[in-house]
């Protein structure tokens, strides 16, 4: 027999549809607002022959929001940095002044890592 039978419903075939009912900020491109946000600070020194870097992670900001708080960030740091997977990176050892920061714009702050 080469007919098989299929059973749909009036809503038609749903695993054609994207089944997220609310897609999260950044899929929308959007930012949640400071104060429903906990940063994590981290430092980093693997793979980079000992040198420290301090990991902002956990940020829910769109592109635009992320590349401006990475550029304040680096001026108020007096150092370089990036942005790689929506974690800003800072050279140097500045957990503490970064925090400081973060904390003063609303965010809420976690140290983390030794």
């Amino acid at each position: 027999m080469s007919n098989k039978t299929v059973w749909s419903s009036s809503s038609g075939d749903l695993r054609k549809k994207d089944l997220t009912p609310n897609p999260s900020p950044t899929r929308r491109g959007e930012s949640l607002p400071p104060q429903q946000q906990t940063i994590y600070l981290h430092r980093e020194t693997s793979g980079r022959n000992g040198t420290p870097v301090s990991l902002v992670k956990n940020l829910v900001l769109s592109a635009e929001d992320l590349k401006a708080l990475a550029r304040k960030l680096k001026q108020q740091c007096g150092t370089g940095g990036t942005i790689k997977d929506g974690v800003i990176e800072i050279q140097g050892e500045h957990r503490q002044k970064i925090s400081e920061i973060l904390m003063k714009l609303g965010y809420k702050v976690k140290i983390a890592g030794g």
